[in-house]
């Protein structure tokens, strides 16, 4: 359905994420993959989503947009504590996440940058999520089995940790996942609409 809306355009996916881009794949969308190595480094003064959606915005800077291009770039962050848990640096960081977050509430952030010729939009989406209680045995069997470390807070809700360690999730699901799909579906449908 999207893939008609978006004809005469190309959706250009900036983002090396296998999650990102096979939500793309279910929405039976045709897109192709840009990856531009960006820094990605924010200003110690900003907070939960306008780290997001300063880093969204700074990934979509590094591409310009030919004409009927739509560039779509996104960053997610877990906020727990008032600080921001990105991907681990290490197995041990990895361990330190988890262990902070068990029994705990913590935030999934994700911003989308969405870029055309004429402008580039931000917008964002939080999802709270609860972890039941975990052990050190629990998170090491996770770590060594799963071994999330290209994910932000060490973990994806997809795997074994999902089904064992989440009590409750508010808000959306694949935003936790790595991408506001119904956003995402909508924002792209308006804009063919509008241009």
């Amino acid at each position: 359905m999207l893939n008609t809306k978006l004809q005469g355009y190309k959706l250009v996916l900036a983002s090396g994420s296998p999650r990102r881009q096979q939500f793309l794949r279910d929405l039976d969308v045709d897109f192709e993959i840009r990856l531009k190595d960006v820094e990605e480094i924010y200003p110690d003064s900003l907070q939960g989503a306008e780290i997001t959606d300063f880093l969204a915005k700074l990934k979509a800077d590094a591409f310009d947009a030919a004409d009927n291009e739509i560039i779509l770039t996104s960053d997610t962050i877990v906020w727990q504590d008032n600080r921001a848990l990105g991907k681990p640096k290490d197995y041990n960081d990895a361990f330190a996440m988890l262990q902070s977050m068990a029994g705990k509430t913590h935030e999934v952030i994700t911003s989308v940058c969405i870029k055309t010729t004429t402008k580039a939009d931000v917008f964002n989406e939080t999802t709270r999520v609860t972890f039941n209680p975990l052990s050190d045995e629990e998170i090491k069997y996770y770590l060594d089995n799963y071994k999330p470390f290209d994910k932000a807070g060490s973990y994806g809700i997809q795997e074994w940790i999902g089904l064992v360690a989440i009590a409750r999730i508010e808000g959306s699901y694949a935003n936790v996942v790595g991408l506001p799909v119904d956003k995402v579906y909508q924002y792209l449908s308006k804009l063919t609409k509008n241009a």
